[in-house]
């Protein structure tokens, strides 16, 4: 049997590189605490003292808006500009994933474009960088933009969700109605004249429908994003063809079909 030796350097990365991946990444206090080891405080034989006269109440600050899907439309509506957006995402606190996520992950890209691209939510290296698509998804994706001509100073780059969900799990249905009125606020500052959706979960918010993406991906259809009217095709998301190479083809088929938009348009 080996004896307990220190772990060296790359032994330790690689320990909270599965650790991330497990979604731990929030560390509660710096020592463990052994509960069965502390024993309840003894019982007082003190005779028990008037309780003390209850002190005048202060004022409470009104606390934030949050948790509501209500509450999140009326703060969504508020902001006037993508940076007054951004300001009031920094701020909000009614979805959970933010005390779990590192960073919020706003957007990517122009914002003057009249392309918008809607993925899922960060993954670990968009938590880290604070950019949707920077991971080997969003270098893929970069080049499958390059194919048809793109690059990011063309598109604007957003995602259903803000924060990272712990282990890069997909949103729970509460947490995307928490989040949805501010992607449809994002939405209607661009006014983007054409959107693609990247992944099943992000066509089925934007398309306000359950069925899966194999069926409804290269499919175009006017969709209502808030106030706004786009059409919008959905293809795979990047991390899907990264796992099953195949799939390239279908998505090239899609490209394809949004380049020869682009060009009736006259966009791109």
């Amino acid at each position: 049997m080996s004896q307990d030796r220190p772990l060296n350097n790359a032994e330790l990365l690689s320990v909270l590189d599965w650790y991330r991946a497990a979604g731990v990444d929030m560390a509660v206090v710096d020592e463990p605490v052994d509960r069965f080891a502390q024993k309840p405080p003894a019982a007082s034989t003190m005779p028990p003292r008037a309780a003390p006269a209850a002190p005048a109440a202060v004022p409470q600050a009104p606390l934030p808006l949050g948790g509501d899907p209500s509450e999140a439309r009326q703060l969504a509506a508020s902001a006037q500009s993508l940076e007054a957006l951004r300001d009031v995402l920094e701020r909000y606190d009614g979805c959970g994933l933010k005390f779990r996520a590192t960073q919020l992950v706003f957007a990517d890209g122009n914002p003057e474009a009249k392309i918008m691209l809607i993925g899922e939510a960060p993954g670990a290296e968009e938590d880290r960088q604070g950019k949707p698509f920077v991971g080997r998804s969003g270098q893929l994706l970069d080049r499958m933009l390059a194919a048809i001509g793109l690059d990011r100073t063309q598109v604007y780059i957003v995602n259903t969700v803000p924060w990272r969900p712990p282990g890069n799990r997909t949103p729970t249905p509460e947490e995307m109605e928490l989040c949805l009125p501010f992607l449809n606020r994002q939405v209607e500052l661009v006014a983007p004249q054409l959107v693609m959706t990247l992944g099943g979960p992000a066509m089925q918010t934007v398309f306000k429908t359950t069925n899966g993406i194999i069926k409804m991906r290269g499919k175009w259809q006017d969709v209502s994003i808030g106030t706004h009217t786009v059409p919008a095709l959905p293809t795979l998301h990047p991390a899907y063809l990264l796992r099953n190479p195949p799939a390239k083809q279908q998505a090239w088929r899609d490209l394809l079909s949004f380049r020869a938009r682009l060009d009736s348009l006259g966009l791109g």
